[in-house]
């Protein structure tokens, strides 16, 4: 334990980027922001265990080396590239058509209109694995907080404490936007809450689909 503590210089700066880009807007955290509005508490949390299962198994496999294995093989990160932006359109495509759709704020006891447990978990799932960039970013974070010839506990010290902080981050975002008074921001600007997840989505999937990985 005490030859992994000694890395802590190393490790805080990583630890310090992961914090930044975790917290930062992008498609997971407005998925998770969508979702706690318009189906409730429950369901964002649930999304969010989805999306951090997804980041944990892109943090496992940078930690393994199968990313720099990964970069060998362009036409992987191509294929995964076009599911992830192809997916993204998809989300946007269903935030449109909430646009459209008339009718009050709909909740989870309304039963059929929320997705099932497994749906959320999967779509977050999706979310995450299917976006290239996040492999490359924990990479970078496993790379700059584990130098050459630090023991492998160093990199499940960042993976456990990463981790812990992400999940934390996730499940904070979904019961923040599932509280009462942001239910009823969203109840009043419904539409433009969702044009706007819309409009994010779109141009989140049109930018990694024309990205070079």
């Amino acid at each position: 334990m005490h030859e992994t503590l000694a890395y802590l210089p190393q490790i805080v700066p990583a630890y310090i980027a992961y914090l930044v880009a975790v917290a930062s807007p992008g498609p997971a955290i407005m998925a998770i922001i969508a979702t706690s509005m318009t189906h409730g508490r429950k369901a964002g949390m649930t999304l969010s265990l989805g999306i951090f299962g997804g980041s944990l198994t892109w943090a496992t496999a940078a930690a393994a080396g199968l990313a720099t294995l990964l970069q060998t093989y362009a036409m992987a990160l191509e294929i995964l590239k076009i599911f992830g932006g192809l997916y993204l359109l998809y989300l946007a495509y269903k935030a449109f058509r909430a646009v459209r759709a008339s009718g009050d704020l709909p909740v989870a006891a309304e039963g059929p209109k929320t997705p099932g447990f497994k749906s959320l978990i999967l779509r977050g799932y999706g979310i995450h694995v299917t976006n290239p960039k996040a492999i490359f970013a924990w990479l970078a974070i496993i790379a700059l907080g584990m130098p050459q010839g630090a023991p492998a506990s160093v990199a499940v010290l960042i993976i456990a404490v990463c981790g812990t902080t992400g999940f934390i981050v996730f499940m904070g975002y979904a019961v923040l936007f599932s509280t009462p008074h942001a239910l009823r921001i969203y109840r009043n600007a419904r539409r433009w809450i969702e044009g706007a997840m819309a409009g994010f989505y779109c141009f989140a999937g049109i930018k990694l689909l024309t990205s070079n990985i």
